[in-house]
Protein backbone atom coordinates (compact mmCIF):
# COMPACT_ATOMS: atom_id res chain seq x y z
CA UNK A 1 0.00 0.00 0.00
CA UNK A 2 1.06 3.45 -0.58
CA UNK A 3 1.99 5.80 1.87
CA UNK A 4 3.93 9.09 1.92
CA UNK A 5 4.73 8.37 -1.88
CA UNK A 6 6.49 5.65 -0.99
CA UNK A 7 5.01 1.94 -1.30
CA UNK A 8 2.64 0.50 -4.15
CA UNK A 9 -0.29 1.67 -4.86
CA UNK A 10 -3.46 -0.12 -3.41
CA UNK A 11 -5.83 -2.36 -5.17
CA UNK A 12 -9.09 -0.68 -5.20
CA UNK A 13 -11.80 -2.37 -4.69
CA UNK A 14 -15.46 -2.29 -6.09
CA UNK A 15 -16.57 -0.02 -3.52
CA UNK A 16 -14.15 2.44 -3.46
CA UNK A 17 -13.93 3.02 -7.22
CA UNK A 18 -18.22 3.62 -6.99
CA UNK A 19 -16.83 6.10 -4.07
CA UNK A 20 -14.10 7.83 -5.86
CA UNK A 21 -16.30 8.17 -8.96
CA UNK A 22 -19.42 9.22 -7.53
CA UNK A 23 -18.60 11.71 -4.46
CA UNK A 24 -14.42 12.20 -4.61
CA UNK A 25 -13.53 13.65 -7.70
CA UNK A 26 -14.81 16.99 -8.64
CA UNK A 27 -15.66 16.89 -12.78
CA UNK A 28 -16.32 15.10 -15.22
CA UNK A 29 -12.95 15.85 -16.54
CA UNK A 30 -11.39 14.03 -13.94
CA UNK A 31 -13.53 11.33 -13.68
CA UNK A 32 -13.23 10.85 -17.30
CA UNK A 33 -9.08 10.87 -16.86
CA UNK A 34 -9.50 8.03 -14.07
CA UNK A 35 -11.69 5.95 -15.89
CA UNK A 36 -9.37 5.86 -18.89
CA UNK A 37 -6.72 4.99 -16.63
CA UNK A 38 -9.26 2.32 -15.52
CA UNK A 39 -10.50 0.82 -18.29
CA UNK A 40 -6.96 1.21 -20.23
CA UNK A 41 -5.12 -0.18 -17.92
CA UNK A 42 -2.69 2.55 -19.03
CA UNK A 43 -0.18 4.58 -17.10
CA UNK A 44 -1.09 7.96 -15.71
CA UNK A 45 1.34 9.25 -17.81
CA UNK A 46 0.08 7.45 -21.74
CA UNK A 47 -3.59 8.44 -20.19
CA UNK A 48 -2.25 12.18 -19.66
CA UNK A 49 -0.47 12.31 -23.18
CA UNK A 50 -3.33 10.86 -25.16
CA UNK A 51 -4.00 12.85 -28.16
CA UNK A 52 -7.81 13.76 -29.08
CA UNK A 53 -7.93 12.28 -32.71
CA UNK A 54 -6.51 8.63 -30.85
CA UNK A 55 -9.99 8.77 -29.39
CA UNK A 56 -12.38 10.82 -32.07
CA UNK A 57 -12.76 10.34 -35.63
CA UNK A 58 -12.91 12.83 -37.88
CA UNK A 59 -16.90 13.18 -37.22
CA UNK A 60 -16.05 13.39 -33.79
CA UNK A 61 -17.02 10.30 -32.62
CA UNK A 62 -15.45 7.87 -30.36
CA UNK A 63 -13.08 5.68 -31.81
CA UNK A 64 -13.80 1.51 -31.36
CA UNK A 65 -10.04 1.63 -29.83
CA UNK A 66 -7.54 4.24 -28.37
CA UNK A 67 -4.70 4.50 -29.43
CA UNK A 68 -0.93 4.72 -27.23
CA UNK A 69 1.17 5.86 -28.88
CA UNK A 70 4.76 4.42 -28.51
CA UNK A 71 6.19 7.77 -27.91
CA UNK A 72 4.18 8.18 -24.76
CA UNK A 73 4.97 4.64 -23.54
CA UNK A 74 7.39 3.54 -21.11
CA UNK A 75 10.21 2.66 -22.72
CA UNK A 76 9.06 4.06 -25.99
CA UNK A 77 8.33 0.14 -26.66
CA UNK A 78 5.62 -0.23 -29.30
CA UNK A 79 2.20 1.52 -29.70
CA UNK A 80 -0.75 -0.09 -28.43
CA UNK A 81 -4.60 -0.28 -28.81
CA UNK A 82 -7.22 -0.83 -26.59
CA UNK A 83 -11.22 -1.66 -27.55
CA UNK A 84 -13.18 0.98 -25.43
CA UNK A 85 -15.78 -0.73 -23.70
CA UNK A 86 -19.34 0.68 -23.52
CA UNK A 87 -19.09 2.38 -20.46
CA UNK A 88 -16.04 4.05 -20.77
CA UNK A 89 -17.62 4.89 -24.59
CA UNK A 90 -20.09 6.63 -22.88
CA UNK A 91 -18.19 9.01 -20.53
CA UNK A 92 -15.97 10.16 -23.76
CA UNK A 93 -19.15 10.75 -25.82
CA UNK A 94 -20.36 13.18 -23.18
CA UNK A 95 -16.55 14.51 -22.50
CA UNK A 96 -16.11 15.61 -25.87
CA UNK A 97 -17.02 19.47 -25.64
CA UNK A 98 -13.94 19.63 -22.77
CA UNK A 99 -11.75 17.77 -24.78
CA UNK A 100 -8.32 19.74 -26.39
CA UNK A 101 -7.46 20.55 -29.70
CA UNK A 102 -4.43 18.26 -29.77
CA UNK A 103 -4.66 16.56 -26.35
CA UNK A 104 -7.47 14.89 -24.84
CA UNK A 105 -6.66 16.41 -21.49
CA UNK A 106 -5.62 19.63 -21.96
CA UNK A 107 -3.13 21.72 -19.61
CA UNK A 108 -3.76 25.27 -17.57
CA UNK A 109 -5.24 27.51 -20.09
CA UNK A 110 -5.72 24.96 -22.65
CA UNK A 111 -1.51 24.34 -23.23
CA UNK A 112 -0.21 21.30 -23.93
CA UNK A 113 -1.54 18.50 -21.70
CA UNK A 114 -2.48 17.80 -17.85
CA UNK A 115 1.02 16.29 -15.97
CA UNK A 116 0.36 13.15 -14.06
CA UNK A 117 1.64 15.67 -11.23
CA UNK A 118 -1.36 17.27 -11.82
CA UNK A 119 -2.99 14.04 -11.95
CA UNK A 120 -1.98 13.31 -8.93
CA UNK A 121 -2.82 15.96 -6.51
CA UNK A 122 -6.17 15.45 -7.91
CA UNK A 123 -6.65 12.30 -7.11
CA UNK A 124 -4.97 12.57 -3.25
CA UNK A 125 -7.14 15.36 -3.16
CA UNK A 126 -10.07 13.03 -4.17
CA UNK A 127 -8.88 9.95 -1.94
CA UNK A 128 -8.78 12.20 1.14
CA UNK A 129 -12.33 13.77 0.46
CA UNK A 130 -14.07 10.04 0.93
CA UNK A 131 -11.55 8.70 3.32
CA UNK A 132 -9.46 5.79 0.88
CA UNK A 133 -5.82 6.05 1.95
CA UNK A 134 -3.12 3.86 0.09
CA UNK A 135 -4.22 4.61 -3.69
CA UNK A 136 -2.50 6.56 -6.03
CA UNK A 137 -2.87 7.24 -9.59
CA UNK A 138 -1.25 3.57 -10.44
CA UNK A 139 -3.97 2.08 -8.53
CA UNK A 140 -6.39 1.91 -11.53
CA UNK A 141 -3.61 0.37 -13.70
CA UNK A 142 -2.58 -2.46 -10.77
CA UNK A 143 -6.60 -2.59 -10.10
CA UNK A 144 -7.48 -3.20 -13.72
CA UNK A 145 -4.81 -5.95 -14.75
CA UNK A 146 -5.30 -7.44 -11.00
CA UNK A 147 -9.06 -7.62 -11.96
CA UNK A 148 -8.75 -9.44 -15.55
CA UNK A 149 -6.34 -12.32 -14.30
CA UNK A 150 -8.79 -12.84 -11.09
CA UNK A 151 -11.12 -13.56 -13.83
CA UNK A 152 -9.12 -16.26 -15.60
CA UNK A 153 -7.60 -14.33 -18.91
CA UNK A 154 -4.52 -15.68 -19.65
CA UNK A 155 -1.18 -13.34 -18.91
CA UNK A 156 -0.32 -13.40 -22.44
CA UNK A 157 -3.49 -11.84 -22.95
CA UNK A 158 -3.14 -9.11 -20.29
CA UNK A 159 0.23 -8.67 -21.51
CA UNK A 160 -1.27 -7.32 -24.31
CA UNK A 161 -3.06 -4.65 -22.68
CA UNK A 162 -0.74 -3.77 -20.24
CA UNK A 163 2.33 -3.21 -22.73
CA UNK A 164 4.35 -5.78 -20.76
CA UNK A 165 7.21 -7.77 -22.33
CA UNK A 166 8.10 -9.94 -19.84
CA UNK A 167 5.74 -11.91 -17.98
CA UNK A 168 7.69 -11.86 -14.39
CA UNK A 169 7.27 -7.95 -14.69
CA UNK A 170 3.75 -8.31 -14.92
CA UNK A 171 3.42 -10.74 -11.84
CA UNK A 172 4.74 -7.65 -9.84
CA UNK A 173 1.54 -6.23 -10.29
CA UNK A 174 -1.12 -8.79 -9.76
CA UNK A 175 -2.19 -8.95 -6.30
CA UNK A 176 -3.04 -11.81 -4.63
CA UNK A 177 -5.82 -11.71 -1.67
CA UNK A 178 -6.48 -13.57 1.43
CA UNK A 179 -9.81 -15.16 -0.37
CA UNK A 180 -7.90 -16.44 -2.93
CA UNK A 181 -5.28 -18.25 -0.83
CA UNK A 182 -8.04 -19.51 1.38
CA UNK A 183 -9.60 -20.60 -2.43
CA UNK A 184 -6.61 -22.59 -3.77
CA UNK A 185 -5.90 -24.91 0.14
CA UNK A 186 -9.74 -25.55 0.16
CA UNK A 187 -9.64 -27.36 -3.61
CA UNK A 188 -6.89 -29.54 -1.91
CA UNK A 189 -10.17 -31.08 -0.09
CA UNK A 190 -10.94 -33.08 -3.27
CA UNK A 191 -7.57 -35.17 -2.88
CA UNK A 192 -8.66 -36.52 0.98
CA UNK A 193 -8.55 -40.03 0.34
CA UNK A 194 -12.71 -40.95 0.91
CA UNK A 195 -11.53 -43.81 2.90
CA UNK A 196 -10.28 -41.72 5.56
CA UNK A 197 -13.31 -40.01 6.07
CA UNK A 198 -14.59 -40.16 9.31
CA UNK A 199 -12.81 -43.57 10.24
CA UNK A 200 -11.32 -42.08 13.54
CA UNK A 201 -14.77 -41.39 15.23
CA UNK A 202 -16.18 -44.74 13.68
CA UNK A 203 -12.91 -46.61 15.52
CA UNK A 204 -13.63 -44.53 18.74
CA UNK A 205 -16.41 -45.93 19.43
CA UNK A 206 -16.18 -49.80 17.50
CA UNK A 207 -15.92 -52.45 20.14
CA UNK A 208 -12.37 -53.98 20.87
CA UNK A 209 -13.65 -58.07 19.71
CA UNK A 210 -10.19 -58.89 22.22
CA UNK A 211 -12.18 -57.38 24.97
CA UNK A 212 -13.56 -59.40 27.48
CA UNK A 213 -16.45 -59.12 30.08
CA UNK A 214 -13.61 -59.71 33.05
CA UNK A 215 -11.25 -57.31 30.97
CA UNK A 216 -14.26 -54.39 30.97
CA UNK A 217 -14.12 -52.01 33.71
CA UNK A 218 -16.48 -52.48 36.26
CA UNK A 219 -19.67 -49.76 36.71
CA UNK A 220 -21.24 -49.12 40.23
CA UNK A 221 -25.10 -49.50 39.76
CA UNK A 222 -25.57 -46.18 38.96
CA UNK A 223 -23.07 -46.21 35.85
CA UNK A 224 -20.04 -44.42 37.71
Amino acid sequence: MKRDRHGKGKILATDEIQLLFSEGLACHRDRCLFAVALFSAARINEVCTLLTADIYDSNLRVRSHLTLRKANTKGKLATRTIPIISDLRSMLTTYLPEAGYEYLFPGRYGYGHITSDSAARILRKACAKVGIEGASTHSFRRTALTQMSDTGIPLKVIAEVSGHRNLSELQEYLEVRPAQVLGAVASLSILFPVSEVGKRGFDAFTPNPTLTAVDAPKLSPDGK
